[in-house]
């Protein structure tokens, strides 16, 4: 029998690449020489600069074909002398690993590797594993898992579902899986007015006016009551600006930021409606000029309850004891991209310490892991 890839060596391996976004820092050619030693068809899709692997073992066009998704790309550490241990030297003390991606995300991509090649070299399955492993989920992530659903499409290649190995587990192992996540957008509002001296504001046109009636209309609405599934969509004004140093001088403008997260009550499209019927009446009602730029980074999407979330659940129950909850809380992931493909879901570590200074797993918690996905791929293809 071969030797089990340890996860937790792995994962130290990967930390001591210094891989923040857009850098690869070796952390994808160490992944794709251990996956092509084991039989994988390894597969570089690089885009616009921007680092990725695709690695399949078995047949093109499986009718049964589990996929894992992830990314080695961190964020930046900060000041390094913030640290008690180097941010890539991937430092264990008392059984806590240490290091920039030691839990977003760089042991999930170690124990999905690490299952992954155990299972394909000791029991191969009948059917193909895949991962789809990028290098720009930190960043603007328009040429990371896009770009490999994109060529996946392409080239005929496809997942009948995917597990996503982000940290979903607010406090302790096994406590909870995605089966969802909401969306979010942002909207940055430009109000154009008139300059002028204070002492004379009839001479001028503020914007400062319109642009609080405008936040406290956002702000103070209900988008709704939350849904089966979803907490209500929140609204929160971020900043507003004018840069105005004066006491004097009523400014020419000002610019304001919301931050909308969403649930499938919604799309990104009924919300940008209602923002720009907002700011227009707004405008209307102060004389001034509005305008309003909108980024959709991801819509709302629920894979409901079943097969897959209840494979999910029993694993983490047997390896952890833990009966865990589904949920769409939190942020965005890029399960929002793998959701057009296939059913997805999120599992992987407690995320208390992911961007943080010191950032650290322990060490048990990432063969904890590494023993979720291997039943997860043992109970799939049995």
């Amino acid at each position: 029998m071969p030797t089990p890839v340890d996860p937790v060596a792995l994962t130290a391996r990967l930390i001591r690449c210094p891989s923040v976004t857009p850098e690869e820092g070796g952390a994808l050619v160490l992944l794709e020489e251990l996956l092509s030693d084991a039989g994988f068809t390894c597969t570089r899709v690089d885009r616009n600069g921007t680092a990725n692997l695709y690695a399949r073992w078995g047949a093109k066009g499986a009718d049964r074909a589990f996929g894992f998704n992830g990314h080695t790309d961190v964020v930046p550490v900060g000041d390094p002398a913030d640290w008690t241990h180097d941010p890539f030297g991937a430092e264990e003390a008392e059984g806590i690993l240490y290091g920039r991606g030691a839990v977003d995300m760089k042991s999930g991509v170690a124990a999905f590797a690490a299952a992954a090649v155990d299972l394909v070299t000791s029991t191969p399955p009948d059917g193909a594993v895949i991962l789809a492993i990028t290098g720009d989920e930190e960043g603007p992530a328009m040429d990371g898992t896009r770009a490999l659903l994109d060529w996946m499409e392409t080239e005929g290649e496809r997942m009948s579902a995917c597990l996503v190995g982000e940290p979903t587990c607010p406090e302790r192992m096994g406590e909870m899986i995605k089966i969802g996540r909401r969306g979010s957008m942002s909207a940055w509002i430009t109000v154009e007015g008139v300059q002028g001296h204070s002492a004379y504001p009839h001479r001028a046109k503020n914007p400062l006016p319109a642009m609080a009636r405008l936040m406290d209309r956002l702000a103070s609405h209900e988008l709704d009551r939350g849904t089966d599934h979803f907490d209500p969509s929140t609204l929160a004004v971020v900043t507003i600006d004018t840069g105005n140093p004066a006491t004097n001088v009523i400014p020419a403008k000002c610019t304001g930021t919301v931050n909308i997260r969403f649930n499938d009550t919604h799309t990104g499209a009924s919300l940008s409606d209602w923002l720009r019927a907002e700011a227009a009446a707004v405008a209307e009602d102060f004389g001034v000029k509005i305008g309003v730029e909108i980024k959709i980074s991801g819509e709302a999407f629920l894979t409901p309850p079943g097969a897959l979330s209840s494979l999910v659940a029993r694993a983490v129950e047997a390896e952890t004891g833990v009966v865990p909850e589904l949920s769409t809380t939190g942020g965005t992931s890029d399960a929002r991209f793998v959701k057009d493909h296939c059913p997805v879901v999120e599992f992987g570590l407690v995320g208390q310490s992911m961007h943080q200074v010191d950032e650290r797993v322990p060490v048990e918690q990432i063969r904890q892991l590494k023993a979720v996905y291997a039943r997860i791929l043992a109970d799939y293809f049995a």
